[in-house]
């Protein structure tokens, strides 16, 4: 089981969550599903945004029924909407915009907030993957909440900036009502992730500091610094590691998937060699 050593027992889902749009959540989820796949960690990435940008960000074109519509509903499975990527061990569903119209539909169910969950025990029950990414839509409506009764953690990326911490208390009383609700009472904050960091200025260095006060355990050491290269990868639908392999932004989400598995107690010697004959 190379570089595939865990301490659960079957696929791990993180919420890569914001109700704010602008703050890297696609990027880092695009880029830290990358990582852990170059890692050896069957990875299958999930968009959830009717915008597709994860979509696009790893070269998939949206077409007709690719999305979660159909599960959600009950129309369909999700085993068939996955597909495989160019990058070892990573699989994707993608989005389109017929998601937007599913929240509609959602919304007038009853069981809205556990019919994600339902279709993904699907594919958990299978243990054909070891981490399920749900990149989540920038708002709080029913495909984000969704994804949050779905979850076993959340991982939110956050702006280095003062309004970035307004947001941060939001979705932190939303995780509670959540929990709170009883649809997923076990769901945790796993970390939060600074992105657009600035070292040269105090905002960012002041943001952190106080992230950290907050929630010391959560934040992760690692910091996604503000690079253009990160802003230009998604427009030729590569990751980081395939746009700029040697620059910063690589090196930083190299660190934060190093450091998410550390978290999960993945062995490090095992993984980093994955990650050097993957690349």
């Amino acid at each position: 089981m190379n570089g595939r050593r865990k301490h659960w027992d079957l696929m791990k889902i993180i919420a890569i969550a914001n109700q704010k749009g602008g703050v890297g959540k696609t990027t880092t989820a695009v880029n830290l599903s990358a990582a852990l796949a170059m890692r050896g960690q069957r990875t299958l990435l999930i968009d959830l945004d009717p915008q597709a940008n994860a979509s696009s960000g790893i070269g998939l074109e949206p077409e007709e029924d690719c999305s979660l519509y159909g599960p959600l509903l009950g129309q369909s499975q999700l085993v068939d909407k996955i597909q495989t990527t160019r990058i070892e061990n990573l699989s994707a569903v993608p989005a389109e915009m017929d998601l937007a119209g599913v929240e509609i539909e959602l919304a007038r169910m009853d069981n809205h907030l556990s019919r994600l969950q339902g279709v993904l025990a699907q594919v958990r029950s299978k243990d054909v993957y070891d981490f399920c990414i749900l990149d989540t839509p920038p708002s709080l409506g029913v495909l984000m909440t969704s994804a949050l009764a779905a979850a076993d953690e959340i991982l939110i990326p956050l702006q280095c900036e003062w309004f970035g911490l307004e947001g941060l208390a939001k979705i932190a009383h939303v995780i509670e009502q959540i929990k709170d609700s009883g649809v997923n009472a076990g769901v945790t904050l796993e970390g939060i992730l600074m992105t657009m960091y600035d070292g040269r200025t105090n905002l960012s260095r002041s943001v952190v500091e106080e992230v950290g006060s907050f929630f010391p355990e959560q934040l992760y050491k690692t910091v996604i610094p503000r690079t253009v290269r990160l802003g230009e990868a998604p427009s030729h639908g590569r990751t980081i590691f395939e746009h700029d392999p040697n620059g910063v932004g690589a090196s930083s989400y190299s660190k934060a998937a190093d450091e998410f598995l550390s978290r999960h107690g993945v062995n490090q010697g095992e993984a980093a060699g994955c990650a050097s004959d993957c690349e």
